[in-house]
């Protein structure tokens, strides 16, 4: 309200009381003429003398015009690392953060060929297939963009604050929040809708049915962006949240260059098609998610040579064991 009167966040703040007072409810006004206190301005000016760090408002030259787009743009963020890849060509890829070694595999060698193509991934920096996607994406010339649900100064997960690093030095990491905000359930749900504000698409490659990602396709959908999902076993809880969006009207993709056709990007380097399974316990297997005794009744051997080789395979990180006492073939793209 005060920014469509105002015009400008400049125009707010050199505003009187009393014009503020007529736009906006008693509480409101009163925090304006307050002003922010010393304490947050110092340190957060005392935090963006450090590299590559920059406050990005409204009406700055390097805000993302895609961001206007949304109806609720953020009036001010954070940016670490360098802000000029937040206004390229971007697609976000997101799921679950308890992803199957698959889904993890699928997630990198997807986000890789994208960005491969131009294409700069963004994600969410969280365990699992955010952080696949991230390490896809730094791979190759797209790059990457993590968008924080914390502080610009907490990365969470701790044990992402590697990737963090590589992905200052080489994209940008994105946060709305003040300095010294911690972790919380509300924040990701806001988070997202800068995940899909910032790209032409959303491609979401494992997700239970109550996956937070599905909030993240939902906004994309409400925002005009297209929404891709990778199919997966019928027997798998991290598959019902993609067939969920593919019933919904998702676009089902099983190659990178399904994705790539639809948003007219010429590929550059596109998906292998994995070899045909040599070992004859993969060639029975296929791509299903299989019980023991399902296995059994596709090979017709015994327990005790099929617990062998097994066993063997999932060393070998061919095969995967799901939840439920199921096994998986692991494809490597």
């Amino acid at each position: 309200m005060l920014l469509r009167e105002f015009k400008t966040p400049q125009g707010v703040l050199c505003a009187s009381a009393t014009q503020i007072s007529r736009v906006v409810e008693p509480e409101v006004a009163a925090a304006f003429t307050r002003g922010a206190e010393e304490s947050v301005v110092d340190r957060t000016s005392e935090w963006l003398q450090g590299a590559d760090r920059h406050l990005i408002a409204l009406g700055d030259v390097q805000y993302p015009p895609q961001l206007l787009e949304l109806e609720g743009p953020p009036t001010v963020f954070y940016a670490i690392g360098n802000p000029e890849w937040l206004r390229r060509p971007a697609i976000g890829v997101v799921g679950s953060r308890n992803a199957t070694s698959q889904g993890i595999a699928d997630a990198e060698s997807f986000s890789r060929a994208l960005s491969a193509a131009g294409l700069t991934i963004v994600s969410g920096l969280a365990h699992g297939i955010d952080a696949a996607a991230h390490r896809g994406g730094l791979h190759e010339a797209g790059s990457t963009v993590a968008v924080m649900g914390t502080g610009p100064d907490r990365v969470y997960p701790r044990a992402n604050e590697a990737l963090a690093r590589e992905i200052v030095a080489h994209g940008c990491l994105v946060s709305e929040f003040p300095l010294g905000t911690r972790p919380a359930a509300g924040n990701f749900p806001r988070r997202n809708r800068l995940i899909s504000g910032l790209a032409r698409a959303v491609l979401v490659v494992q997700a239970a049915e109550e996956s937070g990602s599905l909030i993240t396709a939902r906004l994309a959908a409400e925002q005009g962006r297209d929404v891709f999902a990778l199919p997966g076993s019928i027997h798998s809880p991290l598959a019902k949240g993609c067939h969920k969006l593919i019933k919904e009207g998702a676009k089902l993709v099983d190659d990178v260059d399904d994705i790539l056709s639809e948003l007219g990007v010429a590929p550059r380097a596109g998906l292998k098609r994995a070899p045909a399974p040599s070992h004859f316990l993969l060639a029975a297997m296929g791509f299903d998610a299989l019980t023991v005794d399902e296995i059994l009744a596709r090979t017709g051997t015994t327990f005790a040579s099929i617990a062998v080789e097994l066993s063997a395979l999932e060393i070998d990180g061919r095969i995967e064991a799901l939840a439920g006492g199921r096994y998986q073939q692991v494809v490597s793209r």
